[in-house]
């Protein structure tokens, strides 16, 4: 899918107009919460999930915490 978007100025930031297709295949609505990630093949947006995103902060303290155990595993 290759669309280009739209985007406008909301008060001192940015935003960007998702296509109705592109909202139905991300299941989501107007007011609804968007989680966007940089992956090695660009930016991915998919459904915010408070679940995963506080998985992921537990995750990130554990690896600061553990960064040279990680580094020595990862030899």
């Amino acid at each position: 899918m290759n669309k280009p978007l739209k985007l406008i100025p909301i008060g001192n930031s940015t935003g960007v107009i998702l296509p109705k297709d592109v909202l139905a295949r991300l299941r989501l609505e107007q007011g609804d919460a968007l989680s966007i990630a940089e992956t090695p093949g660009g930016i991915e947006l998919r459904p915010y999930e408070a679940d995963f995103e506080e998985q992921m902060a537990v995750a990130r303290q554990v690896m600061r915490r553990r960064q040279a155990a990680l580094r020595e595993l990862a030899k």
